[in-house]
């Protein structure tokens, strides 16, 4: 089954785009609106998932999600959630919404295993952590991630949706980045004047973490290509998300981070690669024509910030120094990290050291926190065997069901998001978590959501009629 190109629908993209423009700006000149704006939308969105209709509420749910793991990067640039992990706390809660009014699949048990399996670690962690340490903080920092993801893979887990649906999901998960991006050309307009070598730059990267921002923007840019390919059907339409991609692309390349823009560029592969493989002849030449596009957009961005940077961008993605002196390390000491969380697996193989107990020990040892950047290797450490047994579900479950559902074009750039992100990120954001979970959805065509309704409707009306004894 081809992929198509859909016609514009209501779903106003273009007052959208241009409102949130406008918000990157107001939050730049009006830093405190951040926090008012994080109640209103969260009000919203709860308000709305309370009051939906029953077959729009999963929708409502999912849209939510998207809005608050797409923004919640550029909330903490600018201090606007109500707490650090506030968009995972949201993700959590509108997910336990989603079930508490539509249900769960029986299939999805796997996660509900997976969650158990987490439980141990904190109990570990209770006889491992330092005394001084904050017990809860800590073991929500390098827990909240990994409930997030079992939570949302647990009401993911073949849900319907349709094409449609999926397009306005990725659609809201690309608008914060629309707005990070006009708050970061605003907090600084010359990339020249805050260079500091060839390495992840703060000052470029709104005054917050280049490796979050890098990573948030990222998967700005994997939504927008997402709308230029399947939902750019007018000239004007793949002009503006042109420019937007450029826009965001610049904006990614000069945080000197290099993790966000390689996974953005993986994730892109995958997309691209099922939708060419899936797509009939004709479809295959509009596919063409965007993808010069895009290739072009991305070679105009580099030369920019090639410029912008004098050059120092080169000899980052070239492993160098500024002098231009080959470094040693790729991996800027993640491997190190690595190496040191599998050493804590050996030393632990059971039930592993505990959670948190990593970045504890490592300021018991270095005086500093360095918190894991590899969930692969927070896993083993933290959590022994059971860790290995979370990894195998994470892996394998989402592979066995993509062989009874093939109509997710975006299954592998999702999973290729989750996969790229945690081994460079850990699980800091909610992103990886959450579209991990979309991985799962089940894509049905228009005609058989709408049946499906139909015959939900008729049930709970049967169920509702009166039963006449004669």
């Amino acid at each position: 089954m081809s992929p198509r190109v859909r016609k514009p629908s209501t779903d106003y993209y273009i007052p959208q785009v241009i409102f949130h423009i406008l918000l990157g700006g107001v939050l730049y000149f009006l830093e405190p609106f951040s926090k008012l704006y994080f109640l209103l939308v969260m009000g919203y969105f709860i308000i709305r998932i309370v009051l939906e209709p029953s077959h729009k509420k999963t929708q409502a749910v999912f849209l939510g999600c998207a809005y608050f793991t797409g923004a919640e990067v550029l909330f903490r640039m600018t201090d606007g959630g109500i707490a650090y992990e506030a968009s995972k706390y949201l993700v959590i809660l509108f997910m336990v919404l989603g079930m508490f009014f539509k249900g769960l699949s029986g299939k999805g048990y796997p996660y509900f295993i997976y969650l158990i399996l987490l439980i141990p670690s904190i109990l570990v962690a209770s006889g491992t952590l330092s005394y001084f340490v904050n017990f809860r903080t800590n073991i929500a920092f390098v827990l909240s991630g990994p409930v997030c993801l079992g939570i949302a893979a647990l009401f993911c887990y073949d849900r319907k949706v349709t094409n449609k649906q999926l397009l306005d999901i990725i659609m809201y998960l690309s608008l914060p980045a629309i707005s990070m991006t006009t708050y970061l050309f605003l907090y600084n307009p010359s990339v020249k004047d805050k260079l500091s070598g060839a390495v992840s730059n703060a000052a470029l990267s709104g005054g917050f973490g280049p490796n979050q921002v890098s990573t948030a923007l990222g998967l700005g840019m994997f939504a927008i290509v997402v709308r230029l390919f399947m939902k750019s059907p007018t000239l004007f339409l793949k002009v503006l998300n042109v420019a937007i991609l450029g826009a965001m692309t610049f904006r990614a390349i000069v945080t000197f981070s290099r993790g966000g823009v390689f996974a953005a560029i993986i994730v892109i592969g995958a997309f691209l690669y099922t939708l060419f493989y899936h797509a009939s002849n004709r479809m295959k030449n509009q596919i063409i024509v965007s993808f010069v596009l895009l290739v072009l957009t991305s070679g105009i961005s580099w030369v920019v910030s090639s410029n912008q940077t004098r050059g120092l961008i080169d000899r980052r993605y070239a492993n160098e120094t500024s002098a231009g002196i080959k470094k040693k390390d790729i991996t800027t000491g993640r491997l190190d990290l690595f190496i040191e969380e599998i050493d804590g697996f050996l030393s632990s193989p059971f039930l592993g050291i505990g959670a948190s107990r990593v970045k504890d020990k490592r300021v018991e040892a270095y005086g500093t926190e360095l918190p894991s950047h590899n969930e692969i290797g927070r896993l083993l450490s933290e959590h022994g065997v059971l860790g290995i047994v979370i990894i195998l579900i994470l892996i394998f479950k989402p592979i066995g069901f993509r062989t009874g559902n093939k109509r997710n074009y975006y299954f592998y750039a999702f999973l290729a998001f989750w996969f790229a992100t945690i081994n460079h990120s850990g699980m800091r954001i909610a992103a990886p978590s959450l579209l991990y979970a979309f991985a799962l959805l089940n894509v049905v065509p228009e005609r058989v959501y709408l049946k499906s309704l139909t015959k939900k409707k008729k049930a709970v009306k049967a169920l509702e009629d009166p039963v006449i004894a004669t």
